[in-house]
């Protein structure tokens, strides 16, 4: 892969002119190339053995992981998308991870939000602009789909902090399931889901390939032993780039490469100060830019690994394996490298004073308006177990997008609590404290913000882990009259101080209180749009551990939106008229 495609104009050389990561504030200043980039996707059900066991998938354009879409910082991308799902027929729509939208609120792809439901059958053609730059992805909102296939890798390319010889491409790590999402998801929604709050992945796979122990495989399940991994090069002494993205459904992934370090220089869609580690820490849906630079000899033959954390997540065969070859190593023979260890005590990323944006982007002041927000793990009225945001669940109407609503002036819903939605008006900057008060065992949640990187200081990111809540035993030498103050803060580890939380010893030397879990973010309001913020763990969202925030409402009344929106929403009424939508989650 080059740095940058050169089918276009290239003023001072590069697509993006004289921007670079230290002169450009990529939210505020992004290049318009005028070049569009096409691309057009049919969806439809395929049978696919990733690792060898045979099971029915959603792919796009028949392959997995889906198709790359390329383009340079300032590019349109035009996607077209066909719904030819059938067996049994389902809507679908797609989501372009990271992007901010600012000028396309409607094509973020969240149906019930800003779309309907693409309606099988029929085609929507998605057009926005490559606002950012960087590694991302993106992946089906509708119901937990992309577990089952429908994802895929976008790369947009823009100026970067080091220089390096070799793009490696992307390098896609998903936890796999051999049972259907759907499948998965009636269980989850069941009155007796089985244990723990998610289900147990079945494999681990990098860029879609991993091998299986057939002989684990449920009765009557195809299986090929020794599927195959995928495989790399390295030139001997060149510095390569390796784009490494979590697809998956729930696994957070710790990422090494045997005998080598590297350089981390971008996470999600934001440049930052380059630093070296021996391993990457990603959360579903989270990204990371590495320099690698291959400092073996011509002959060798390293294990590139992906490890679903054992602490953090759950999975019945959570290593997975690729090979990198140098020059002249011989292909056909596997590598023995011995793993690198690492420290997986704490499900969360790397200290935040390591991960510095390199253009400084602060927050403007002292937020205008602050949320609270509580994360809680119950039971609803009709004994299934479902995820709560302030004591209200989610649940998607796709028939009513709250995007073409709040352009219509209808943006309170007290009929319709099940939507959380939170106004905040025009308020110019929004800071929400997320409180994690759930102490499960894998219990952390990767945060995602549409519309937005958001700021949780120093780092900007589009998707944050919050931690779980944490039996935390407070000892006092002095029962009768002692206390102490626990100060959790928005770094989100466990027994960390804040000044939230005040829990109190008395008349004992010793209990155990639930520590939550914080995160706090904070962003600038400068998106109109209803924007989702939710657990990227699929089978969470699935759930309702999902808000939306109403960003100027008064701005989203002025815009012109698409007609082509009100059309698709005819289409999806035209479906679901002839008979009732099997929505048996959030819907999202």
């Amino acid at each position: 892969m080059g740095k940058f495609l050169t089918d276009n104009p290239l003023p001072n050389g590069y697509p993006w002119s004289k921007r670079n990561v230290s002169n450009s504030n990529p939210y505020e200043d992004s290049p318009t190339t005028g070049v569009i980039r096409h691309y057009h996707f049919v969806i439809a059900r395929g049978n696919l053995a990733p690792d060898g066991v045979n099971k029915s998938c959603m792919l796009i354009n028949g392959q997995f992981p889906g198709p790359m879409i390329e383009a340079n910082w300032g590019d349109t991308i035009q996607v077209t998308v066909e719904n030819k799902i059938t067996g049994p027929e389902e809507g679908t729509s797609l989501h372009w991870h990271g992007l901010l939208q600012k000028e396309t609120p409607w094509y973020d792809g969240v149906p019930s939000v800003q779309q309907c439901p693409i309606a099988p059958g029929k085609s929507f053609t998605y057009s926005f602009k490559a606002d950012t730059y960087g590694t991302s992805w993106y992946h089906s909102h509708y119901s937990a789909q992309y577990a089952d296939g429908l994802a895929g890798p976008m790369i947009i390319h823009g100026p970067h902090v080091q220089d390096y010889d070799i793009d490696l491409g992307p390098i896609i790590l998903s936890d796999w399931y051999h049972d259907s999402y759907y499948s998965i998801v009636e269980s989850q929604e069941s009155n007796n889901p089985p244990p723990p709050t998610q289900p147990y992945s079945d494999n681990n796979l990098i860029n879609g390939k991993n091998n299986f122990d057939c002989s684990k495989v449920k009765p009557g399940v195809s299986c090929t032993p020794n599927a195959g991994v995928s495989k790399f090069k390295f030139q001997k002494g060149k510095t390569h780039r390796l784009r490494l993205i979590n697809a998956g459904s729930e696994a957070l992934m710790r990422f090494t490469i045997d005998n080598h370090e590297m350089t981390i220089i971008a996470n999600d869609f934001v440049p930052i100060v380059p630093y070296k580690t021996t391993m990457v820490t990603l959360g579903v849906g989270q990204r990371s830019d590495v320099l690698v630079f291959a400092n073996g000899s011509d002959t060798d033959a390293v294990w590139m690994r992906s490890d679903i954390d054992p602490v953090c997540s759950v999975s019945h065969q959570p290593h997975a394996l690729a090979a990198i070859y140098y020059n002249k190593a011989d292909t056909n023979a596997a590598p023995t490298t011995a793993a690198t260890p690492y420290d997986a005590s704490v499900c969360g990323n790397d200290p935040l004073e390591k991960t510095v944006p390199y253009y400084p982007y602060s927050p403007l002041g002292p937020p205008t308006v602050t949320q609270e927000i509580d994360i809680n793990f119950h039971k609803n009225a009709t004994g299934s177990l479902q995820w709560y945001m302030n004591n209200s669940t989610f649940r998607a109407n796709y028939d009513h997008p709250l995007l073409l609503l709040a352009n219509l002036g209808n943006t309170s819903y007290p009929n319709n609590p099940e939507w959380n939605v939170y106004n905040f008006h025009s308020a110019p900057t929004i800071r929400i404290i997320l409180r994690n008060l759930v102490y499960v065992p894998r219990g952390s949640h990767p945060m995602h913000l549409h519309g937005h990187n958001f700021w949780r200081e120093p780092q900007r990111r589009d998707t944050q882990l919050l931690q779980p809540g944490r039996n935390l035993t407070l000892s006092s030498p002095n029962p009768s009259s002692s206390s102490q103050t626990a100060k959790p803060t928005d770094i989100t580890a466990p027994g960390a101080s804040s000044n939230s939380t005040t829990t109190s010893v008395s008349n004992s030397a010793a209990r155990t209180e639930l520590l939550p879990g914080y995160l706090v973010l904070e962003f600038q309001a400068d998106n109109p749009g209803v924007w989702p913020l939710h657990c990227h763990i699929a089978w969470h969202v699935s759930s309702g551990l999902y808000v939306n925030v109403m960003e100027r409402p008064a701005d989203i009344a002025r815009r012109t939106i698409p007609a082509v929106m009100a059309q698709t929403c005819r289409d999806w009424a035209a479906f679901s008229g002839r008979g009732v939508v099997d929505q048996i989650d959030s819907g999202l």
